[in-house]
């Protein structure tokens, strides 16, 4: 009886024991198997930062095109050749030959219309203005002339024509009325052009000012109801689009330059244009002692007729190709290093340079670009400043 009790007692004991451990097992399983939420916590931090770690680019701007534009900073397409290949030049934009007209009377007269004012489009064959002239009485009566007699000589050789099929005239009659109805058409043509150039109303009392390009005017001294004198100027017109730049340089600068070479103009708020030579004076201007180089934009943007502006003149085969001439505000100092902002697809890139000799606000890159790349020059200490920024975000 006693044995059977202890044998009874014995298996409950181990079944105790048995829960007892098993639960601490569960309990031991937890505490190692799970993970604390802040240990979870730093090593996702750690994983994030090594990673963004992996991703900074030392010296990049993340930039936009339109972010980029609307901090001002302007770029330029850098070209080879150091500062003794540039020719520095002040000039001025002027109205090509063909892209300016001048706009005179034709005939003595008083102004009795004004159809267009300063600053105003006209199209090439429109009347500005209006003038009351006798000349135009004139050039009517030639014309109702030259058509009356057009008429009678066309007549007369009908007639002839007639008489000489029917064998009553001789042919010499018939050829001096061809001869009489050819010079009548000529004389017709002539007054019939003379009253359309001069834009003669029907009544033959006003003729037109007429304007020979489209463009606007600039230049209107007509008034009304003034007595004007034949060759009088009225207007001036100028067509934008037809625009050409004059330089001024020193004799020995010109003899370098060749139509072809390659130019950029400067313009205010530091955007550029690329321009071509078109010519070179043969002479100097007796007053300045300098030639003139007419150069051709590619592109009108920003350029008016009358600016003023400074050309970077650039002949073929004069200089060191081997550098490459910036403005000063494209080069800053970056942590005692002098570094360019180059473009990238993403933004800027600070790229380190070696710098040689400055003048007149340009220095020379010795080392460290090469040509054909995109720079910034107008608004380069924007992105420095954001450098700064970055690094002490980062």
């Amino acid at each position: 009886m006693d044995t059977e009790i202890n044998r009874n007692k014995l298996i409950a004991g181990v079944a105790v024991a048995a829960l007892v451990l098993g639960g601490g097992g569960v309990i031991l399983g937890r505490t190692v198997f799970a993970p604390r939420p802040a240990v979870v916590a730093a090593a996702e931090g750690e994983a994030a930062a090594e990673k963004e770690e992996e991703g900074h680019v030392e010296g990049q701007i993340l930039m936009d095109e339109a972010r980029a534009k609307a901090a001002g900073i302007v770029t330029e397409t850098i070209q080879a050749g150091g500062l003794g290949s540039e020719i520095l030049a002040q000039g001025v934009v002027a109205s090509t030959p063909e892209g300016e007209a001048v706009l005179t009377a034709r005939a003595d007269g008083a102004v009795v219309r004004i159809n267009r004012q300063l600053g105003d489009f006209v199209r090439a064959g429109e009347a500005v203005a209006v003038m009351e002239s006798r000349d135009a009485a004139s050039i009517s009566a030639e014309r109702s002339s030259a058509s009356a007699n057009l008429a009678l000589a066309r007549s007369t050789y009908a007639r002839e024509k007639k008489l000489f099929d029917a064998k009553v005239t001789a042919r010499q009659d018939l050829e001096a009325a061809a001869a009489a109805l050819a010079q009548a058409e000529a004389e017709a043509r002539r007054s019939q052009s003379a009253a359309a150039a001069a834009k003669v109303s029907g009544d033959g009392r006003t003729l037109g000012v007429i304007s020979l390009i489209s463009g606007r005017v600039t230049k209107a001294d007509a008034k009304l109801g003034s007595y004007v004198l034949a060759g009088t100027e009225l207007f001036r017109i100028s067509d934008p689009n037809r625009i050409q730049i004059n330089a001024s340089v020193l004799a020995a600068d010109a003899r370098r330059i060749k139509p072809g070479d390659t130019a950029v103009i400067e313009l205010v708020g530091g955007d550029t244009v690329s321009a071509v030579v078109r010519s070179v004076t043969p002479g100097l201007d007796p007053e300045s002692k300098t030639a003139t180089v007419v150069l051709t934009p590619q592109g009108i943007g920003g350029l008016t007729a009358g600016q003023g502006l400074r050309a970077r003149i650039k002949p073929r085969g004069g200089g060191d190709n081997a550098l490459i001439a910036l403005p000063e505000e494209a080069v800053q100092t970056v942590e005692g290093k002098e570094v360019v902002f180059v473009k990238t697809p993403k933004g800027f890139q600070a790229t380190t340079v070696v710098t040689g000799k400055r003048d007149s606000g340009r220095i020379e890159i010795v080392d460290g670009l090469k040509p054909g790349a995109v720079i910034a020059t107008k608004g380069a200490f924007l992105l420095k400043a954001e450098i700064g920024k970055g690094e002490a975000e980062h």
